[in-house]
C-alpha cells in the first residue's frame, strides 16, 4: 500500500482511535452490565440485563472489533510504522485479531443466555455460572483492550528483523534528486 497523505494518514488515525475507544468503552458497559445481571436479585434486571448484552454485543461491539482491526491494518500499512516492522505494532495486532476471534466466539454463550432470559420459563439461579464466565471473560477484555492502548501509547522500541531489512535497505538508497 502506498503511503497516505497527512489528510489520509489524520482520518485513518482518528477512524482507528474512534473504532478502538468505542470498543473498549462498549466493552466496559457489557462488564457493568454482566456484573449487573450476576449480582442483581430482580429478575426483571437479569433478564433485561443479559438481553441488552447480546444486543450491544452483536450491534455495538463487534463492529467496532472489526473496524479497530481494518483501520489499524490502513493506518500500519500508510504510515512510516508499517504493519510488520515494528514489534509493538505486530503484538497490537496479534492482540487485535484474536480479541475480535475471541468475541464473536464469546457472543455464541451471550446469545444463548439472552434467548433463555426472554423466553417464559427463565430462573436466573440455573444460570449463575455462565453469569461468572461472562463477567471473567469482559473483564480480561478490558485488560487486554488495555494492554493494546498501552502499546499503541508507550510505542515500545523494537524493529522487526524484517523492519531491520527494510530499513537498511532504505538506508543503501540514495534519496531521489540527489547529487552524487
Amino acid at each position: 500500500m502506498a503511503a497516505l497523505t497527512p489528510r489520509q494518514r489524520k482520518l485513518a488515525l482518528t477512524a482507528h482511535v474512534t473504532a478502538s475507544v468505542g470498543w473498549l468503552g462498549a466493552v466496559a458497559a457489557f462488564l457493568a452490565l454482566a456484573v449487573a445481571a450476576l449480582t442483581s436479585r430482580n429478575d426483571q434486571t437479569v433478564r433485561g440485563a443479559y438481553m441488552a448484552m447480546e444486543v450491544t454485543g452483536w450491534y455495538v461491539i463487534v463492529p467496532l472489533a472489526a473496524a479497530s482491526l481494518l483501520t489499524g491494518v490502513v493506518s500500519a500499512l500508510g504510515t512510516t510504522w508499517g504493519l510488520l516492522r515494528y514489534y509493538w505494532v505486530v503484538v497490537k495486532l496479534v492482540i487485535t485479531a484474536l480479541a475480535t476471534v475471541a468475541l464473536v466466539v464469546h457472543m455464541g454463550p451471550v446469545s444463548y443466555v439472552a434467548g433463555l432470559a426472554a423466553g417464559p420459563d427463565w430462573s436466573a439461579g440455573e444460570h449463575a455460572g455462565l453469569g461468572t464466565q461472562l463477567v471473567i471473560q469482559s473483564g480480561l477484555a478490558v485488560l487486554v483492550l488495555l494492554v493494546a492502548t498501552v502499546l499503541s501509547v508507550y510505542k515500545p522500541p523494537g524493529r522487526t528483523r524484517y523492519g531491520q531489512r527494510r530499513q537498511r535497505q532504505q538506508r543503501a538508497v540514495p534519496p531521489r534528486g540527489g547529487t552524487a
